[in-house]
């Protein structure tokens, strides 16, 4: 047996089904907010209202989340349980990291609101200002920072270490995202400011 397989499971289909659905979540939000950002369809199904289009889109977000974070537990239960911290350390780091991975994420939430979160300038819902209080004042990206935290604290809760690697993927899928969302959102809101200028 080498060193991999002891940590890693290959040949468990859920591996590849987490991993799928991983890097669907980003890129689909991406697809279909950039489509809502030029042509309106889900505002046009919605009778012309933006913000009801926006809810729509969170609760769509928030449900395929909770679905991606079931298919990962379940991949981590087909995956060899290997003991990589000592007690206490086993159980207390793993609830810190997560911990603090929520506060990220919630605070973010609250910071940015919902429309604010879940896409809301791809819908012309844009905020007046950029939210520089916590957790913007800490980090660029809280939000997936914070997600990519949780991962790593159910890996080590579980004592997962390929939910580890798993957790390495998510950043990764999340640093790609945000080659995509950042300068998108930032064209949305340079062009407001053009706009105002000639008005």
């Amino acid at each position: 047996m080498d060193a991999f397989s002891i940590i890693v499971n290959a040949s468990a289909t859920s591996l590849y089904v987490s991993l799928l659905s991983i890097a669907f979540n980003p890129t689909a939000w991406n697809i279909v907010a950039r489509n809502e950002y030029r042509n309106k369809t889900i505002t046009r199904i919605f009778g012309g209202n933006a913000r009801y289009g926006c809810y729509f889109l969170a609760i769509m977000i928030l449900s395929f989340g909770f679905f991606r974070d079931h298919l990962y537990q379940r991949a981590l239960s087909d995956q060899p349980r290997v003991p990589m911290l000592s007690a206490p350390y086993d159980t207390l780091v793993p609830i810190v990291l997560f911990a603090i991975g929520q506060l990220f994420v919630v605070t973010s939430t609250w910071a940015l609101g919902i429309t604010g979160t879940f896409l809301g300038d791809y819908f012309g819902i844009l905020m007046d200002h950029r939210v520089e209080g916590f957790p913007f004042n800490v980090l660029r990206d809280p939000m997936y920072v914070g997600s990519s935290m949780c991962f790593v604290a159910t890996a080590l809760w579980y004592e997962r270490p390929a939910g580890l690697l798993v957790s390495l993927y998510v950043y990764i899928v999340y640093l790609i995202a945000l080659r995509f969302e950042g300068p998108f959102t930032d064209m949305i809101y340079s062009k407001r400011a053009s706009t105002k200028k000639t008005l």
